[in-house]
């Protein structure tokens, strides 16, 4: 019987278009622990494909995979070559379906749990107002040390004003590289993981993948580096080639950090 796969996030390049399907990049972490006497799993990457007619029901577009959460049932190939399945795995999807977020789930909630949350939300406005004006009739009442630190700590909160978030602007797409890419980096600015450099990327696809930049004199896709500390997330087995060949800059696009 056939081996079934199941993937759950968002899509981590842009979404290639062929004649009858499109692809896109999924990744997935492994399990942070491991049987005694065994070697931890790492990041494992998949190309996902997925027929056009069945894509075009989801609703998705080029810009929207990347940010919507979706689960991807299908199963897996190894039989697809390099220049259409850069990632670690293929996967032939069944069936794609679009998760819902948070802002959708709370819309899509049922007129009386929506009301019930507004009276909640009413009668914790009611206490605070209550608290406050017991407050104000014991603010004649002599302060301690303790309420006039505390009376401090806040107005130094209140006062210190809240950063706004710097937007970086858009670069524009840099020529002669792989779609996706946002810079150039030498290697020296990258810093590989040791989980990546513990592992052996598949020989034969590693051949692929170099036959495919001495022919083109580019990658196939850039590398995923984390935005500020450069480290390497995805595509340990192009830095290898890159490396292999000696080029002076590799194109990579970034990942930012989590708050």
């Amino acid at each position: 019987m056939p081996h079934k796969i199941t993937l759950t996030g968002s899509a981590t390049g842009p979404l290639r278009e062929y004649d009858r399907y499109v692809a896109f990049d999924m990744r997935e972490k492994g399990s942070p622990s491991a049987p005694k006497g065994l070697k931890k799993s790492t990041f494992i990457s998949y190309t996902v494909f997925v027929a056009k007619k069945a894509f075009n029901k989801t609703g998705l577009t080029k810009k929207s995979i990347m940010h919507q959460k979706i689960l991807i049932q299908g199963e897996p190939t190894l039989d697809i070559p390099i220049d259409e399945c850069p990632g670690e795995v293929g996967v032939i999807c069944f069936q794609i379906t679009v998760l819902p977020n948070k802002k959708d789930k709370e819309d899509n909630e049922p007129n009386d749990k929506k009301e019930a949350k507004q009276e909640a939300s009413a009668a914790q406005q009611e206490v605070a107002a209550t608290k406050q004006e017991e407050k104000t009739v014991t603010a004649s009442q002599p302060v301690t040390k303790e309420e006039k630190k505390a009376e401090k700590v806040q107005a130094e909160v209140k006062e210190t004003p809240v950063q706004e978030k710097k937007v970086e602007p858009q670069k524009k797409q840099i020529t002669n590289q792989p779609k996706g890419t946002q810079d150039l980096l030498s290697f020296d600015e990258i810093i590989v993981p040791e989980e990546f450099l513990k592992t052996r990327p598949n020989p034969q696809k590693t051949q692929k993948v170099i036959d495919f930049v001495k022919r083109t004199g580019r990658l196939d896709e850039p590398l995923t580096i984390e935005k500020g500390s450069n480290i390497l997330k995805d595509g340990y087995r192009r830095y290898i080639v890159a490396k292999t060949v000696k080029m002076d800059k590799v194109p990579v696009m970034y990942e930012y950090q989590k708050s």
